[in-house]
């Protein structure tokens, strides 16, 4: 992190690392160049988007899916505990859906974590949506993730300004296969409570993946800086590259939403929503709000094409700026 913040002229970045070893299953978790490349992106591209942002890694045991979900928990307490103005927490990694995965789903929101502090701590749960093209994975599919997809940047071949974007052929997206809707509260699913597809698929089809997109072309990928996995230098892409870019860009919004919403019309009763990905799909329909917020990517493909407003590559599109995030 510092060699890559001394190189761009960044300030430097207010960094932990956190071992998530209570569960017992390691002390220290055991050196892996993959996945130290991996997390040098996320926290180097987190920081460049959210330049003021303390970054937190949490480091997991082991690539199980045990200690990946006890990572997961450690990094919500972590933000709870000690950032009470809240955050988000990027996941770089997916496996496969399963048949149980919905009972795992509150695990990646907040409300599951903030309770005794009334549900002030705002977190939000961002994945990669896979760099295999068109399929799902989890947790991109969880309703109360928000699911990065991936795009390509297409640049002047004389003068290299920026073009265009087009639809990453590696990008993930789809239907879930299990994430199915329902009016009878799960604690996952969709539904009433998540319910930001309904205007585009309603009540017949699953979980769509993605959300919305970022840069992740290795071709057009951000160079990044890991000695022990890398060497040193190297440009670098997937998706894992734009979930923690796009957590980046939602923290620097500032707009602090998380899946609770207290009114006092209510009594300050709760109601549980996913609200990022409400206020993402909430502009797909106005007239000047999704144009100026987001850049809507219809050419390429990842096995289904990319098309005009929301697609299974780029979702809703690519960010324009922090507004409406």
């Amino acid at each position: 992190m510092q060699a890559f913040d001394s190189h761009w002229g960044l300030s430097a970045a207010t960094f932990v690392k956190v071992y998530a070893n209570g569960n017992g299953d390691c002390t220290t978790p055991p050196p892996d160049p993959g996945w130290s490349v991996e997390s040098s992106m996320d926290i180097e591209y987190a920081h460049v988007f959210a330049p003021k942002a303390a970054i937190v890694l949490v480091e997991a045991c082991s690539n199980s899916w045990t200690d990946l979900l006890y990572a997961e928990q450690v990094a919500f307490n972590y933000i709870v505990t000690n950032y009470p103005q809240g955050g988000q927490v990027s996941n770089s990694w997916q496996g496969g859906e399963f048949s149980g995965q919905i009972a795992d789903d509150a695990l990646f929101a907040d409300f599951n974590y903030n309770w005794a502090v009334n549900y002030a701590t705002p977190i939000l749960a961002f994945a990669s949506s896979g760099d295999g093209g068109y399929g799902v994975g989890y947790p991109s599919t969880n309703p109360w993730v928000i699911s990065a997809g991936g795009t390509s940047i297409l640049r002047n071949s004389s003068t290299l300004k920026f073009a265009s974007e087009s639809c990453w052929g590696g990008s993930g997206g789809g239907p879930s296969t299990v994430e199915n809707y329902t009016t009878t509260w799960s604690g996952g699913n969709v539904g009433p409570w998540a319910n930001f597809q309904y205007p585009i698929f309603g009540q017949s089809s699953y979980r769509t993946t993605p959300d919305f997109a970022f840069d992740a072309d290795p071709a057009s990928g951000a160079w990044v800086y890991s000695q022990y996995g890398l060497g040193g230098w190297s440009p670098v892409g997937g998706t894992s590259l734009a979930s923690p870019s796009l957590a980046g860009i939602v923290n620097r919004a500032g707009n602090r939403l998380g899946s609770v919403f207290l009114t006092a019309a209510t009594g300050g009763g709760d109601w549980f929503s996913t609200w990022e990905n409400n206020l993402l799909y909430a502009q797909l329909a106005t007239a000047a709000s999704y144009k100026a917020n987001f850049y809507d990517v219809t050419t390429g493909s990842n096995g289904v094409s990319a098309t005009k407003s929301w697609d299974y590559c780029t979702g809703v599109g690519t960010p324009r700026g922090v507004g409406g995030k």
